[in-house]
């Protein structure tokens, strides 16, 4: 590991892409590059990163999910911070990776060090960065999602409102059980499709009750489940990782719309 960054030296950030960005949507990792630098990091992509080991662990394979993480520990070591657009694998990483190897002395100092500087995107935006002006623009109104990773493990919650009330022209508007979970859960949605599919309907009739132009939220996950529901539904709601909007990178097709 570096020495950490003096007050007046750039942080060396690295960026934990996250499978799902890197597979089905690049732009927030773009948007988080833009943003970081905008906020003073100089930022790297570690090219031998890989999946966070969360499946892994949440389906019980601890074998395969501390081979991940070693590789994840590996690969980040070099950097004063590590920063995911995503709670579900920031939490992964700072509050399962020492479990993984509580019996491991020396792979658990390992994890517990990349534990301490390891942050979701708009907590180290916010908390640590102090970005307070993003130069974002969008004229119309969103509803914002908390995920229960982001929120349970890593306590998000006011960040990304703050951000969100430097995007000059945008109104946020507050659904009912916005804290309520998606139904995704990774493989609890393939477990159990019916539960998974009943809670996902009902939050997806707060977002249209909310009345906004724009769903924003902080996982991808959760963005993806919820973006296939509103689209059988019927629905006109455009989904957007917030690091997109922050980013104004809003042009682009929204999450489930087909590019043209």
């Amino acid at each position: 590991m570096t020495d950490a960054a003096s007050p007046s030296a750039k942080p060396r950030v690295g960026l934990f892409v996250t499978c799902l960005v890197d597979l089905m949507r690049p732009s927030v990792g773009f948007a988080a590059l833009r943003l970081l630098a905008r906020a003073g990091a100089e930022v790297v992509v570690p090219d031998q990163q890989t999946c966070c080991g969360q499946p892994a662990y949440n389906s019980g394979d601890s074998e395969t999910a501390r081979a991940i993480a070693k590789t994840v520990i590996s690969a980040f070591e070099d950097f004063d911070q590590v920063v995911a657009p995503s709670g579900s694998c920031a939490g992964m990483i700072t509050e399962h990776y020492p479990k993984l190897f509580a019996d491991d002395e020396m792979w658990h100092a390992r994890s517990q060090d990349l534990a301490a500087r390891t942050f979701e995107l708009t907590t180290y935006l916010h908390d640590h960065l102090d970005l307070n002006d993003t130069g974002a623009v969008f004229a119309g109104s969103a509803t914002y999602h908390d995920s229960c990773a982001g929120l349970r493990e890593l306590g998000i919650k006011h960040q990304p409102r703050t951000l969100l009330a430097t995007v000059d022209g945008l109104t946020l508007n507050e659904m009912d059980d916005t804290e309520s979970c998606c139904g995704f859960g990774g493989l609890f949605s393939i477990k159990f499709p019916d539960v998974s599919g009943a809670i996902v309907d009902k939050k997806a009739a707060n977002v249209e009750a909310a009345e906004s132009d724009l769903l924003l939220g902080g996982d991808l996950g959760c963005l993806m489940n919820v973006a296939g529901k509103l689209k059988r539904r019927g629905s006109g709601v455009r989904v957007f990782h917030i690091a997109e909007v922050l980013a104004n990178m809003t042009d682009a097709p929204a999450i489930g719309e087909d590019a043209t």
